[in-house]
């Protein structure tokens, strides 16, 4: 089965039932936020045509890991055209037949195999991310979004396209304890404990590199958040927990596209 042929059938087609059917009551309900993530990222501009994953771990099968198939654009995914793979990318059920980027799917899988408290990881290569990213300095202090960040985010030093499996180890290190991680020359990526909390992360990492790029532009001397005022937003951050504004987005995927739980 061809992209093509996947997404002439509405993105799965006549195997929508076909996968419910067979997959548990909490796999289906992670199928369909996970594919509700897709398509808010596609909808906020974070794509790379049909690179780039958003994995997160199936309930009670801590080992495997749903992920988009190879081919399909963010605005093509479903709740029923997700992969499901090992944590070597191996495949487990693939109801599109066609695959993953399993070269891609390399930093996904030594995030979630390091990281049992992690069930969902998030990547991106936007250009405000790439900018940031090819920044000596990083993530700067100089904004609320970017407040959150701050000493508590890791960077990994760019090796090229990430093929090499002993990569997987030096990425872990660089990532550590932290839920942000800035690839070098790369883009940027977030882990988080469900597919709500991973999106608001890339979220507001994405809204701090954009208004950076944005700043840095302006050429005039720009000023700096006190350590104290960053903890202070860190500390009203961490104390929520994402879901008021998932509810929200999630009107906007079932108005804009309610395929997406096919």
């Amino acid at each position: 089965m061809t992209a093509a042929s996947v997404f002439a059938m509405g993105g799965s087609g006549a195997a929508s039932p076909q996968v419910k059917d067979r997959v548990s009551e909490d796999e289906w309900r992670t199928r369909v936020e996970l594919a509700k993530c897709y398509r808010l990222v596609a909808h906020f501009g974070l794509t790379d045509g049909i690179y780039n994953h958003i994995s997160c771990r199936v309930p009670g099968k801590e080992e495997h890991v749903l992920l988009n198939p190879f081919g399909l654009l963010y605005d093509e995914v479903t709740a029923s055209s997700l992969v499901k793979v090992d944590l070597e990318g191996n495949i487990v059920d693939d109801p599109t037949g066609l695959g993953i980027n399993k070269a891609g799917f390399i930093i996904h899988g030594a995030i979630h195999e390091a990281r049992p408290d992690v069930e969902c990881v998030l990547h991106t290569h936007t250009r405000a991310g790439l900018a940031v990213a090819a920044q000596t300095e990083g993530l700067l202090a100089i904004s609320q979004p970017a407040a959150l960040f701050i000493d508590r985010i890791g960077y990994h030093a760019y090796e090229g396209i990430v093929l090499r499996m002993d990569e997987r180890e030096r990425l872990v290190a660089n990532l550590g304890e932290f839920n942000f991680l800035i690839l070098r020359n790369h883009g940027l990526l977030t882990a988080g404990p469900n597919i709500p909390r991973t999106f608001q992360y890339m979220h507001v990492l994405q809204q701090a590199c954009e208004v950076q790029i944005q700043a840095l532009a302006g050429g005039r001397p720009l000023t700096y958040m006190s350590p104290t005022a960053v903890k202070e937003m860190q500390t009203a951050f961490d104390r929520s927990d994402g879901l008021l504004d998932w509810e929200a987005l999630t009107r906007i995927a079932d108005r804009q596209f309610p395929d997406y739980a096919n």
